[in-house]
C-alpha cells in the first residue's frame, strides 16, 4: 500500500533577523530531510506521515527549534487541510488501466485568499515542493511583535517508504507563494 508522506520544514525569526546575512544563513538551510516520523492515521486510504522540522532564528529565542503544532482539518467535501495546503483526491478518466488510477489534488489558500491550484501527483511520479512566507502578530509579557516564517511543505506518494527519500531525490517541481510581509 502506498504511503503518503508529508514533510514540513518551519524557519522562523524576528524582525531583527531580515539583514541579507539572515537571509543568506536561512537560505543555506536544506529544504529535505530525512524522515524521522511513523504514519499515524490514514488519509483517503493511505498510510499518513507528518514529518515535521523546524529551527528558530529569532533573537530572544529560547530554544533554537519551535514546536508549535501544525493547524490541520479535514474540510466538509473530505478534503484534508494541512496549514494553508488543501490535499484532496482527484478523478481522471483519461489515466490507462495499468497505471494507478488515485491522483491527488495540492492547492494553496492563504488567509482570506482564493484557494490556488498548485499541482497534482500520483504514486511514484516524484514530489512536489511547495514553500511560503508570512508572518503574524505575536503578544509575549504585555510586548507585542511580528514573528515571521517560511513554511516548506514537501509531499509525495510513494510505494516504499525509504526514510532519506527526499534526500536522495530531487523534487518534482517547487512552487513559491508570497505574502505581503
Amino acid at each position: 500500500m502506498a504511503t503518503l508522506v508529508f514533510q514540513v520544514f518551519i524557519k522562523q525569526w524576528d524582525k531583527g533577523q531580515r539583514l541579507d546575512v539572515d537571509i543568506a544563513a536561512r537560505d543555506k538551510l536544506a529544504c529535505g530531510y530525512q524522515v524521522l516520523a511513523e504514519p499515524e492515521f490514514l488519509i483517503f486510504g493511505h498510510p499518513c506521515i507528518i514529518d515535521q522540522h523546524s529551527i528558530n532564528f529569532a533573537s530572544d529565542q529560547s530554544s533554537k527549534y519551535i514546536n508549535r503544532p501544525l493547524k490541520k482539518s479535514m474540510l466538509a467535501d473530505g478534503a484534508i487541510k494541512l496549514e494553508r495546503f488543501i490535499i484532496s483526491e482527484s478523478i481522471s478518466g483519461s489515466i490507462p488501466e495499468s497505471v494507478d488510477k488515485q491522483s491527488l489534488s495540492l492547492e494553496y489558500q492563504a488567509e482570506n485568499q482564493e484557494v490556488v491550484k498548485v499541482a497534482n501527483f500520483s504514486l511514484d511520479k516524484g514530489w512536489i515542493q511547495v514553500k511560503y512566507n508570512w508572518r503574524y502578530r505575536v503578544e509575549t509579557e504585555n510586548k507585542i511583535f511580528w514573528q515571521y516564517e517560511e513554511l516548506v511543505l514537501n509531499v509525495a506518494l510513494v510505494s516504499q517508504l525509504d526514510n532519506k527519500y527526499f534526500l536522495t531525490t530531487d523534487a518534482n517541481a517547487v512552487y513559491n507563494f508570497e505574502a505581503s510581509i
